[in-house]
């Protein structure tokens, strides 16, 4: 007979069920589509830099893939969705290497392989600290970045993605909504950003006052199509079912929302920086667009497409904000990690709570559910990057010599040039 067990996303299907091929197809497919978006990230970012620093960038976002692909499989899935201790953090022994984990064995009640939804959560997992690199490019040694990349990803996104995805997680029981990582992801990079920025300092081969040029547009346009296209598998994948009767449906509409948020914030940006600046940029453009995306991140089941467009209009006015004042403050936040995904992220897990109609309707008491959520994620990310960071710091040091910042890192730490125009 059958036996049912239980699981962080409701009691699993009997393990001799037929595998709901439909569904499993969609979860791979966006998997595939997660993982895609860590290039994108990369020619974003890339495009933003400096010529001399194009590699020693990019390659902070794919050595994250190889580095937190390893971590996830032999700690990273027990840690976040192993079972609960406390609501603080997971664990159970047969996660450990997913030795316990066999490739038949079904996950929750959505009848697809439980391998493929630690693949689909490993991708997240990957980004986020690809997301962070954008605050120090040009400046923080690669060492103590792949370093940060570990300790980061195993002692606060791990104990995060419990606390907000875990049925167990103390978030999660309190009814904080996320839908996709709005909290788990996009804050947490984003403060982790800000506070890495200022502890690693500003670039000094930069003349204050004097802006920087990005290098190649056309990398940075390319890689926010990417993003926007692996965006519909990060959002719409999140339901973790296709053929599933509720979770197909909410697919649905978080593809639907996505779509609609991502669009009108991308005009919004050209609107408001028209009226700021007299012309519409490209950058301006690939921005918005990712502010947009990034603010419907945590909403993308839970609200309608037309609150979609204004969730996403109103994140370009908030964010095109946050980038402005960052010159007013004083601090390097090199590719505006935090303006656009913390800033973004905060807006649009606030909003939840007032634009949601499913799985509860939008409330006071939601929002400040949802302002708890903020608050606790932007604590211990913050804290957990600055004791980190402290720990690497006294070690062996966070930033590069002066003069391998004014040569680029690309020689100096990879031996590699991104471009030879200068050769036939």
């Amino acid at each position: 007979m059958a036996t049912a067990e239980r699981d962080v996303y409701g009691p699993r299907v009997p393990n001799n069920a037929a595998i709901d091929s439909g569904s499993t197809a969609w979860m791979l497919a966006s998997s595939a589509m997660v993982l895609l978006m860590v290039p994108g990230l990369a020619l974003f970012y890339g495009g933003m830099v400096r010529r001399k620093n194009v590699l020693a960038t990019m390659m902070m976002s794919f050595v994250a893939m190889a580095i937190v692909g390893v971590q996830w499989v032999l700690v990273g899935y027990a840690l976040s969705f192993g079972h609960s201790h406390g609501g603080l953090i997971g664990w159970d022994n047969e996660l450990f290497a997913l030795q316990g984990v066999s490739h038949q064995k079904l996950f929750a009640d959505k009848a697809i392989p439980e391998l493929v939804f630690v693949m689909f959560q490993g991708k997240f997992a990957i980004i986020t600290p690809a997301l962070i690199s954008g605050a120090i490019a040009e400046r923080m040694r690669f060492r103590s970045f792949l370093v940060f990349t570990v300790l980061w990803t195993t002692l606060v996104y791990c104990p995060l993605a419990h606390w907000v995805w875990a049925d167990g997680g103390w978030l999660f029981k309190l009814g904080v909504l996320d839908f996709a990582g709005g909290t788990v992801v996009h804050i947490a990079a984003g403060v982790s950003a800000l506070v890495l920025a200022l502890m690693v300092g500003a670039r000094k081969d930069v003349e204050k006052g004097h802006a920087i040029l990005p290098n190649n547009l056309v990398l940075t346009l390319t890689g926010a199509g990417l993003l926007w296209f692996g965006w519909f598998g990060f959002n719409a994948g999140s339901a973790v079912a296709a053929d599933h009767p509720v979770a197909g449906a909410v697919a649905g509409l978080a593809f639907a929302t996505t779509q609609s948020a991502a669009a009108a914030a991308g005009i919004m940006w050209m609107l408001v920086e028209r009226w700021h600046h007299g012309k519409i940029t490209s950058l301006g453009l690939a921005s918005g667009i990712v502010a947009g995306l990034v603010a419907v991140t945590p909403a993308a089941g839970h609200i309608r497409p037309a609150a979609a467009l204004l969730l996403g209009a109103t994140a370009s006015v908030v964010c095109y904000s946050a980038v402005q004042l960052k010159s007013r403050l004083g601090f390097d936040d090199s590719l505006d990690a935090f303006g656009v995904h913390g800033v973004g992220g905060i807006w649009g897990a606030l909003l939840v709570g007032a634009l949601c109609f499913t799985p509860v309707a939008a409330s006071l008491e939601q929002v400040g559910k949802q302002a708890l959520g903020v608050l606790a994620a932007a604590a211990f990310a913050g804290i957990g990057t600055f004791v980190i960071a402290q720990a690497l710091k006294r070690l062996w040091g966070l930033r590069v010599s002066e003069q391998q910042e004014r040569d680029g890192l690309d020689v100096h730490v990879h031996g590699e040039r991104g471009y030879h125009f200068d050769q036939v």
